[in-house]
């Protein structure tokens, strides 16, 4: 007869990695969850529309740019130049708006082009990483620094370094109106998650994605177009962030070419990492990656709303994303 002890149900080991398969599968909802509990309970006035608003609003552009990251991380890749789009993306379009590049002939004219150039650009620009990567082989790490490091300076060079300031209501509709009582941006960031999600999962190359990044070679025997793929994800990757940009600066009313960004593809990635898609490709969550950006978000406003500094969310930040990455190395051993 069999020992009950190696085939009983309720064994602490069998228990435990349940539990651990939960928590990397539904982490990022239980965090959630856990996180407005907390604030349900301890921070004051958290339960009004001017809390939802302000979060909302502050999350819009992270998750619009952890759209395309979730994208490039899904075939194993990672895009460090996503903040230095931005920052490029948010000095044309007040170029474009103040009639500095060309003369508008109509000031909707330039408000379409606005709209349009800007963005175009950024996906240029993105797609020149895939390029990188897969012409000349080349780490996308050190792929994207290029960009990282040289697209801020571009934006820089073409504002002379100087703060643009510009006001236009057509323009700033994305940024400062809202559409039944809802910010456009979020409207923005809701469409772009459920056209992604709905992409992942029910197209040719959503599958394609997961594919490459599950195992590139496999991929390319099979007969899909690697290349292609990646260019394509790179090149998403560059108009959600040339989108952001236009966001960020519709808001402010300004744009400055140092600041826009800054620090913009670190916080993609830990809304990705903590949304649960595997940093190594091959498996991806949109909704887990809005999940992950609304948890940064969540953290970040839980401390300052109780009078901690905002540095400690730098520190919480890093701590997420280091639970994040063990959930997912738990995962992929059991």
């Amino acid at each position: 007869m069999a020992d009950a002890s190696l085939v009983h149900p309720a064994s602490p080991a069998r228990t435990t990695g349940g539990l651990g398969q939960l928590l990397a599968r539904h982490g990022a909802l239980v965090g959630l969850i856990l996180l407005l509990l907390f604030n349900l309970a301890f921070t004051p006035n958290f339960v009004s529309w001017q809390t939802l608003n302000v979060n909302l609003t502050q999350v819009a552009a992270i998750v619009i740019v952890a759209v395309g990251m979730t994208l490039v991380i899904a075939t194993g890749g990672i895009d460090l130049s996503v903040g230095s789009l931005m920052a490029i993306s948010g000095a044309l379009a007040p170029l474009i708006l103040l009639g500095q590049i060309l003369p508008m002939p109509h000031p909707l004219l330039a408000v379409a082009l606005a709209f349009v150039l800007p963005v175009l650009v950024a996906g240029a620009f993105g797609w020149f990483n895939g390029f990188l990567i897969t012409r000349y082989r080349i780490q996308p790490i050190v792929a994207t620094l290029v960009l990282f490091i040289a697209g801020r300076g571009i934006a820089q060079v073409v504002t002379n370094g100087n703060l643009q300031v510009f006001r236009n209501p057509e323009f700033q509709v994305i940024g400062l109106s809202r559409l039944f009582g809802i910010p456009v941006q979020v409207i923005l960031m809701l469409i772009l998650v459920a056209g992604a999600a709905w992409m992942l999962r029910r197209t040719l190359f959503g599958r394609q994605i997961l594919a490459v990044g599950g195992n590139e070679q496999a991929a390319r025997l099979a007969g899909i177009p690697v290349a292609s793929v990646k260019r394509r994800v790179y090149l998403i990757s560059g108009l959600c962030a040339g989108l952001a940009g236009l966001v960020v600066i519709a808001i402010n009313s300004a744009s400055d070419a140092n600041l826009i960004g800054l620090g913009m593809e670190l916080d993609a990635i830990a809304a990705v990492a903590v949304g649960g898609t595997l940093l190594a490709g091959g498996r991806a969550s949109i909704t887990g990656t809005l999940l992950g950006a609304l948890i940064i978000q969540l953290v970040r406003y839980t401390l300052l709303a109780n009078g901690v500094p905002d540095s400690a969310a730098l520190v919480a930040k890093a701590g997420l994303i280091v639970l994040a990455v063990w959930l997912q190395q738990g995962r992929k051993s059991a």
